[in-house]
């Protein structure tokens, strides 16, 4: 199989957190790849990684760190491909990430989604893919569906709950 998705983290000191998207992925039999690559530890290694993303067959690139979190602009800045940043708490509640990822500078974006929301990244990908891919859009509407049925049988299971003064 050739990655279609490539999974990028600071440090594997990420994976607890980063796991969800890479289960997402695999759920979905998306291809992907995970790497762990540092903007300031292994520049070198990070710059060939951005610039032969593309070329590579990476269409959607989830880069995961805290801290300074320079991971997803760096990448960003060298490549195409869009870059979902996951900001990972680390320090100060990954405020300093979430503010270090979505603060890019014009013509460098980065999609950022929440503190240590690695499946929202996952899933954020599986829509940019699935809008060449008509076979995983119908996986994609099935999985949205099946959020939404658990909130109904939730709320149906709510309405059973009884209480002296519940109407």
């Amino acid at each position: 199989m050739i990655p279609i998705v490539s999974i990028i983290m600071g440090s594997t000191s990420d994976l607890p957190v980063m796991e969800k998207a890479a289960a997402l992925l695999n759920e979905f039999q998306i291809p992907f790849e995970m790497n762990a690559l540092s903007a300031h530890r292994t520049p070198k290694e990070v710059e060939i990684f951005a610039t032969q993303a593309s070329g590579r067959g990476i269409k959607v690139i989830i880069a995961a760190a805290g801290m300074a979190a320079h991971l997803p602009g760096v990448i960003a800045s060298m490549t195409t491909v869009p870059v979902i940043g996951v900001p990972i708490n680390s320090t100060l509640d990954g405020l300093d990430a979430l503010l270090a990822i979505v603060q890019m500078p014009p013509g460098i974006p980065v999609a950022t989604v929440g503190i240590n929301a690695s499946l929202n990244a996952a899933i954020l990908a599986v829509q940019i893919l699935a809008q060449s891919d008509n076979a995983l859009k119908i996986k994609l509407e099935n999985y949205k569906n099946s959020l939404k049925n658990k909130i109904i049988d939730a709320n149906n299971k709510l309405a059973e709950i009884k209480y002296e003064y519940k109407v």
